[in-house]
């Protein structure tokens, strides 16, 4: 009975470990992201803003997919 717990209570804790993970790495790419005021001049254009935005987003997903990938390599 005591494995089986223990069993289940691993799995859980595991969740909420890749939970808490995956929330920090948003919380720590939400830093870079200053507000600004509303008579503040934007320092690139519009087009090169959306490039990065979409560099970004590209690695933040490389980044989630290399974590997965290493979880899974943590388990054997």
């Amino acid at each position: 009975m005591n494995q089986i717990i223990n069993m289940i209570m691993r799995r859980v804790m595991g969740q909420l470990i890749n939970r808490g993970v995956n929330f920090g790495f948003a919380q720590a790419s939400k830093i870079g992201k200053g507000k600004r005021g509303p008579d503040a001049q934007p320092d690139v254009s519009p087009e090169e803003d959306a490039r990065r935005e979409r560099a970004g987003r590209q690695q933040g997903k490389q980044s989630r997919q290399m974590l997965k990938n290493m979880r899974r390599l943590g388990r054997f």
